[in-house]
């Protein structure tokens, strides 16, 4: 399996490179060259099977050889070992063919648990073979931040820096962060917005003598390994309602893309998806984009939905590329036309995304306003992301079609939102219970990529 980038100018690479690189050296993100397939009967082989053995049987095929299958299997069963349900993403019944797929069982409560604890133990695995260090840079709007923390730390050859944006995360989500003792893992407050975030780890990227002298990796969603774990729980959860013979939906609250465009993939492989739905909050740049065919930021608005405040959605670049029949000088186009304040996505990709995406917004009110109903008549408690794909799956789905929406996070991680909208204060799991008298470890910086790579060296050389 080799990896190819979406704009068409890097090195091809195989699984274990691309999974160490990040972001491709043209400034694109790698995607494999095909996407390989599974057959009904594989598909319905699944059923029944533990998550990990799923997991297995849907990622082998990327790998490669990077991995001996009793390799890979260890690695997704340290993966997994500390998520909290034994069925890794367990699914409710919210009303009539509707589910609630829940992915906040891992470490930190949130779904990106379940790609940051397989990539923590791939990386491992992979440094130790070659005896090579990496320093790990990653953007933040909330929670990939705390699962690359507590996927990495205390790892010999990974040292791990997180931007994330000051004040503009929940506390518990910013404590998650700050509180780890470990030495690698630091938590840097950057004053600006998540996409200001990204924008100076993509910089960093694009810095080669910085990027080579560091030895810099990447592990958030621009990394393709990050994408794959999470296509596994769309097999999981589908075939749990009778795929591949009848079709399900899904409908998922997303900023940058990722998490949708991992169940773009499992359709690709076979997965019967009749529609995969976008739900986002006041900063809908990606419904307005796939209504309109306009994407052009204009301004994050803070929300109570902070992970999904993004303009900038990188994920978005993939299914560009896809849109665009896998040109990547279109694609390069398009990314130099963003930077100059947006573009406009051509009339045949438009329609191409239109047939594969359905797409939503929700408000700040109708979010509290769909916690506490379904708190009212479900007793099932919402965080505010996981609020807005549900109350975007209501409006779309089609009732013959199950449809299920991806809870993206446990509710205690946005205890205020959720005790205003419902009356309810979620608690933290006993397992985080001290959170708030852990001490924090924090630095605060400013916007600035010069400052943010001399720290990075500092540290490093520590």
């Amino acid at each position: 399996m080799k990896y190819v980038s979406t704009r068409g100018k890097a090195p091809v690479l195989n699984f274990e490179e691309a999974m160490l690189t990040g972001l491709a050296r043209d400034g694109g993100l790698y995607l494999p060259e095909t996407i390989p397939t599974m057959t009904s009967d594989e598909i319905a082989a699944l059923s029944g099977l533990p998550y990990e053995e799923v997991a297995f049987r849907v990622m082998k095929p990327y790998i490669g050889d990077t991995f001996a299958d009793d390799e890979f299997k260890e690695i997704i069963a340290k993966a997994y070992a500390g998520f909290g349900h034994a069925a890794r993403a367990p699914m409710v019944q919210l009303g009539d063919n509707h589910f609630l797929l829940e992915l906040f069982h891992g470490p930190t409560l949130a779904f990106k648990d379940f790609a940051m604890q397989l990539i923590g133990q791939m990386f491992q695995a992979s440094l130790k073979r070659s005896g090579n260090r990496v320093t790990i840079a990653g953007a933040t709007s909330g929670d990939t931040g705390s699962a690359a923390m507590e996927a990495f730390k205390g790892l010999d050859a990974v040292d791990v820096f997180i931007l994330y944006p000051h004040g503009r995360v929940s506390e518990v989500q910013r404590r998650q962060m700050t509180t780890p003792a470990d030495s690698n893992v630091h938590a840097l407050a950057v004053d600006g917005h998540f996409d200001d975030c990204q924008a100076r780890v993509k910089d960093m990227f694009n810095d080669f003598d910085f990027r080579d002298g560091v030895r810099l990796a990447g592990v958030n969603s621009i990394n393709f390994a990050r994408v794959l774990a999470q296509v596994v729980y769309y097999f999981t959860s589908a075939v749990s309602l009778g795929a591949p013979h009848r079709k399900v939906s899904f409908t998922v609250p997303t900023g940058n893309f990722g998490d949708i465009f991992a169940g773009y993939i499992a359709k690709q492989m076979g997965l019967p998806i009749d529609r995969l739905v976008v739900a986002t909050n006041q900063n809908d740049i990606l419904h307005r984009c796939l209504s309109t065919g306009e994407y052009r930021p204009d301004g994050v608005e803070p929300s109570i939905s902070p992970s999904m405040d993004i303009q900038v959605s990188s994920n978005f670049e993939r299914a560009l590329y896809y849109a665009y029949d896998q040109d990547g000088a279109a694609v390069s186009q398009l990314m130099d036309e963003l930077k100059a304040g947006g573009f406009t996505v051509s009339q045949g990709a438009l329609q191409k995304l239109q047939a594969l995406f359905d797409s939503g917004n929700c408000s700040e009110d109708e979010t509290s306003a769909t916690i506490k109903n379904f708190f009212d008549t479900t007793g099932e408690l919402l965080c505010p992301h996981s609020a807005i794909g549900v109350k975007v799956a209501e409006e779309k789905r089609d009732a013959s079609v199950p449809m299920i929406t991806l809870a993206t996070a446990h509710p205690a991680k946005f205890p205020a939102a959720v005790e205003a909208a419902s009356g309810q204060h979620p608690a933290l799991p006993a397992r985080m219970a001290d959170l708030f008298e852990r001490d924090e470890r924090v630095t605060r910086i400013g916007n600035d990529l010069a400052a943010l790579e001399a720290l990075i060296k500092e540290r490093i050389a520590q």
